[in-house]
């Protein structure tokens, strides 16, 4: 077994989020990113959604080192929980990246808990166990992400994480074609690469594209300006505030996430902001509305983010009015669609102007389009892929560009989370499943909401509850006192309905004290049963129907 190398997705195959792949091989593990999702609408309740950690934590004596491709959540939010649920020896990272954990890290007492190790793309191969890992330096919408080159005895694997081929971008930092096409010619035996846009055709513009845009817009506006995008978005940032500088405009940054980031992105030096032109929100009263660009979180319509408690008027420091213009330079992550629409909606009654993406060209992705997956597939000449990081049918889009550009089509693999693939010298095949899924982070609970929680939240959420509150006396089990119903979420709360199932209560009781059932439990359950067809009967819902028998 010694010349293979076992491949495991954990999370990011088959979904957008929760990214974290195992490279299991001679008995140790090397973890490629810790990311996390945003709950969907069916996850009521909860915050988070990490990776099922299970399988590293019964193979915790194994793991050597977590490496991360770059500081976006979906590739390094769950590290916090999984270094709190299993020991991670170390964490290599970019330098931008690995600042951006270190707060997270601290904000959850962990920031000992492991040795931090700064990577750079022209590093000379590390060692790790089995394993000897480079780097490539790729372009995308935050600084400083890498491609992760393993070589193991099965043969080189190179993964991509999450990249673009821009030209021109921001900090002058492109892809490095030049070492993607030296690895082609050393031979990759596996790509694992990001699939996110492998269905949209053509290329993806450059971030700068983004920049020349806010060149165009702000002369042209008097009041406010408001651009929201992503915290991590630090080239978004900087092109709004070099603008604002060359216009005389000051800066205010509003939003816990956006601040800290952009704080460390300053400190780190990834980020320049000429002194005197930050000013904080109290300070934006003493100034024209002219004379101000809001730098704000809420592009994906965050109930309690800046830019829509702004849009509701109950920002404490900042409101809009006619004459202002918000942009928002982001896409929606799917089903967020229906927020940010309010949103916008709710910003248009104030009289501003909004600007995004259908209408204005303020936003350019970060992932791939077809023709640089091509590209990619041209420099690499995999001898096998496995495409990563999307829903299945963007994994399949990947797939059908690698079997165009020469793949065998038993040399690519559709795998999903948790699918065993193993890597040898008689090239790449699927051996096996694990046990995975996802933990949800509900408050200060992590994992401790089950599928039975999240139906019952459904069911209040869609059908209301009907409480029952009937009293009897504990000497000989008749009623002690009138049936009180409470319902709430069905019906119109009319008086009727709730007169006909006080009445259906009380005959329920007084049956069941006839046939000499008295046991606290029993009359629960006919409570239950008949309240609930009655109600089934008058209304074609299913409320939550909790019968309380209280013994006096």
């Amino acid at each position: 077994m010694s010349d293979t190398c076992r491949i495991i997705a954990l999370g990011g195959l088959g979904e957008v989020g929760k990214n974290m792949t195992a490279y299991e091989c001679e008995g140790s593990i090397v973890v490629v990113d810790a990311g996390l999702a945003f709950p969907r609408d069916e996850h009521l309740g909860v915050d988070l959604v990490l990776p099922d950690f299970g399988y590293l934590r019964d193979r915790a004596d194994s793991i050597q080192a977590v490496v991360l491709t770059h500081g976006h959540e979906d590739h390094v939010g769950s590290l916090p929980y999984l270094m709190r649920d299993v020991p991670i020896p170390e964490v290599w990272a970019t330098r931008l990246t690995l600042g951006l954990i270190k707060s997270k890290l601290d904000e959850h007492g962990l920031l000992r808990a492991a040795e931090l190790r700064e990577i750079h793309p022209d590093d000379p191969p590390r060692e790790l166990g089995p394993f000897r890992i480079s780097f490539v330096r790729m372009a995308h919408s935050i600084p400083d992400a890498v491609a992760i080159v393993l070589e193991t005895p099965a043969g080189r694997i190179v993964h991509t994480g999450d990249y673009k081929l821009d030209h021109t971008p921001v900090d002058g930092l492109k892809t490095d074609v030049g070492r993607l096409a030296e690895l082609g010619n050393l031979g990759v035996d596996l790509l694992l690469g990001d699939s996110t846009n492998a269905e949209r055709p053509g290329f993806t513009q450059s971030e700068r594209i983004v920049g020349e845009a806010f060149r165009q817009i702000f002369p042209l506006r008097q009041g406010r300006i408001l651009v929201s995008s992503f915290a991590s978005n630090v080239h978004r940032m900087q092109q709004a505030v070099d603008v604002a500088v060359e216009l005389g405009r000051k800066v205010c940054i509003v939003g816990r996430s956006m601040r800290k980031n952009a704080n460390i992105a300053r400190n780190l030096g990834y980020m320049e902001i000429p002194e005197g032109v930050l000013v904080r929100p109290p300070e934006l009263d003493e100034l024209d509305p002219s004379e101000q660009l809001i730098l704000c979180t809420g592009s994906q319509g965050e109930p309690l983010s800046a830019l829509t408690r702004i849009a509701y008027n109950d920002h404490p420091a900042i409101h809009v009015e006619r004459g202002d213009t918000v942009i928002i330079s982001a896409k929606p992550v799917p089903g967020n669609e229906l927020r940010v629409h309010d949103t916008i909606n709710q910003l248009a009654k104030t009289g501003a102007e909004v600007l995004h993406q259908e209408i204005a060209p303020v936003h350019v992705s970060g992932h791939a389009c077809a023709e640089e997956l091509r590209t990619l597939l041209s420099l690499l000449r995999p001898r096998a892929v496995m495409p990563v990081h999307g829903e299945f049918r963007m994994l399949a889009a990947h797939a059908q560009l690698a079997r165009e550009a020469g793949v065998p089509a038993g040399a690519i693999v559709l795998a999903e989370n948790g699918t065993v693939v193993e890597l040898s010298a008689d090239g790449v095949r699927v051996v096996g499943e694990v046990e995975t899924g996802m933990a949800f982070v509900d408050g200060l609970g992590v994992g401790d909401v089950h599928d039975v929680a999240l139906r019952d939240r459904r069911r209040l959420s869609e059908d209301g509850v009907l409480i029952v509150v009937a009293t009897v006396a504990g000497s000989n089990g008749g009623s002690a006192g009138p049936t009180e119903l409470i319902a709430r979420g069905f019906g119109d709360g009319s008086g009727p309905l709730l007169e006909e199932l006080r009445d259906e209560a009380n005959r329920v009781l007084e049956g069941c004290l006839r046939e000499d059932i008295t046991e606290i439990k029993l009359l629960q359950e006919h409570l239950h049963d008949e309240l609930g067809q009655l109600v089934y009967d008058r209304t074609h819902r299913r409320p939550m129907i909790l019968p309380v028998v209280v013994e006096v």
